[in-house]
């Protein structure tokens, strides 16, 4: 099997600094949300939401995601003041009470500029900063990283992986006219967003090519539905269909993955990194 070529990229930021490339980082879920398709409502309490991400520290995360507003098929839109609502509270005490690098999942540059002033190290935007046209301004204030994510409405491609290639360039370019730096962008493409599952499928053959434009790369399966369409499982029974995408993804040169279970994704990154990276 041939081994991942190290290329780090250290990625310095506010008080924390990340070198991807020489190990795949864990990015555990912490939606404080009623509705996600996963684990909606089981931490919508503030107590538990923290206990939890505390939970994912201990275990070995390296990062927390934080969201408060479900993305799966079929959501209620929440307005910004609910949104704030959620995770601040959540931000606030994470930030105070742990040393983990908090991660937001958002689309509104609101939510987002007032999430970094509480203790936000990273901004995790579904529509590729193509959405809010201020989110890329936000980011590029504070001097963090952002994570840009392939989306779009419908599922019709011309080709899947040329036209994900282009969403990125376009985002790409409004990142760098607002003032991020190059070493500040992160790229997500997108499973379980804007694509049918065997198209889903199609994309985690090809990530080494979205790999190939030259920024670090997460990867979100965690449950997804294209793993319920292959294993005909509920959501909380798919972890071992995550494993196998958190592994192939890692032989095409993932740095990040996003996850519910830290435990098994963390024992299984170990010893696919020890066999990938020859860590």
């Amino acid at each position: 099997m041939k081994k991942i070529k190290k290329e780090i990229k250290d990625i310095k930021f506010l008080d924390k600094n990340i070198k991807l490339g020489e190990r795949t980082y864990i990015m555990g879920i912490l939606n404080v949300t009623p509705d996600s398709f996963s684990d909606g409502g089981d931490f919508i309490d503030i107590h538990n939401a923290v206990n939890h991400a505390k939970e994912m520290i201990e275990l070995g995360v390296d990062i927390i995601d934080v969201g408060g507003e479900s993305s799966r098929p079929g959501h209620k839109n929440i307005t910004e003041e609910e949104e704030l609502k959620r995770v601040i509270p959540v931000i606030k005490r994470l930030s105070a009470e742990t040393d983990a690098i908090i991660s937001l999942d958002t689309i509104r540059s609101e939510v987002a500029e007032e999430a970094i002033k509480e203790g936000v190290h990273i901004i995790n935007d579904i529509w590729g900063l193509q959405k809010d046209p201020n989110m890329a301004k936000v980011a590029a204030k504070y001097k963090i990283p952002v994570i840009i994510m392939h989306n779009q409405n419908g599922t019709d491609y011309n080709n899947i992986i040329e036209d994900i290639k282009e969403f990125f360039k376009r985002s790409v370019a409004i990142a760098k006219e607002a003032g991020i730096s190059e070493d500040m962008i992160i790229l997500d493409p997108g499973i379980g967003f804007g694509k049918t599952p065997e198209q889903n499928i199609m994309v985690m053959s090809k990530l080494d090519e979205i790999k190939s434009l030259g920024y670090p790369v997460l990867l979100g399966t965690s449950r997804k539905s294209m793993l319920g369409k292959i294993l005909d499982l509920p959501p909380k029974e798919r972890v071992e269909g995550t494993l196998a995408t958190t592994i192939l993804g890692i032989v095409q040169g993932v740095d990040i993955v996003r996850v519910h279970d830290v435990q098994e994704n963390l024992r299984a990154v170990k010893v696919a990194d020890a066999i990938i990276r020859g860590e």
